[in-house]
């Protein structure tokens, strides 16, 4: 019998899950885990294969990722307005681009997905109970990986890349520390303790990333080909 959607929790009205024929598939991890280069080669491979795919990520929304991004630019957001920014971003995704996908039966890619937005508010101290509440409205993913990569590693490559760690993603607005390195190195430590606290819930993939990009890219490949030939 072939397996059919879900979502978490209440849905989006007259959206039945049963229509919803292609895969969603989710890639998360913080920046500087390899999410990009490991996206940016399932798209290739997928595509190659015959399999058409939809990117979807965070702040991507043409309703409010431009208003979103001023807004953390000014580096003033409360916890509240800045959870309701981002889900207001995936709701706008997820009804006019990820359900359509699925019911045209393609494979959807998302560049980190509820699991990113949970974490970061439950970081900052919101209500579990009522973050799966507001996320109700996300249909379960056929697969989700979580890379994990140990915060000194991503200080690493952030500076390597960027040569400035990120405000929002040193969680400077949390007050852990004056110093952004050392911020960063907390933040992302307890990142990383939101996520196995969810993965307890969910249930999705922990993959070490803290490998090499080609080790990642065969654990990948290997387990989404063999989700694809499921029946």
């Amino acid at each position: 019998m072939k397996k059919t959607h879900q979502f978490y929790g209440h849905g989006i009205p007259r959206v039945k899950a049963a229509d919803l024929g292609g895969k969603l598939i989710v890639i998360e991890g913080a920046d500087g885990s390899g999410r990009s280069t490991q996206i940016a080669d399932l798209v290739n491979w997928l595509e190659t294969s015959g399999r058409p795919t939809v990117q979807v990520g965070l702040k991507r929304s043409t309703l409010v990722s431009e208003e979103l991004e001023q807004a953390q630019d000014g580096n003033v957001l409360s916890r509240t307005t800045l959870s309701l920014f981002y889900a207001t971003d995936f709701a706008d995704q997820l009804e006019n681009i990820i359900l359509p996908a699925l019911k045209a039966g393609f494979i959807v890619l998302a560049d980190r997905y509820i699991y990113t937005l949970m974490a970061r508010d439950m970081v900052r101290g919101m209500d579990e109970a009522w973050l799966k509440n507001l996320y109700g409205i996300a249909p379960v993913p056929d697969a989700v990986f979580y890379l994990s990569v140990e915060p000194e590693e991503l200080v690493q490559r952030n500076l390597s890349k960027n040569a400035t760690l990120d405000y929002w993603e040193s969680g400077m607005d949390l007050g852990l520390s004056r110093d952004v390195f050392d911020s960063f190195l907390k933040y992302q430590g307890a990142m990383q303790n939101a996520f196995k606290t969810l993965q307890k819930t969910y249930g999705f993939d922990i993959v070490d990333a803290n490998r090499s990009v080609n080790s990642v890219t065969k654990e990948l490949r290997k387990k989404i080909g063999a989700l694809l030939e499921e029946k």
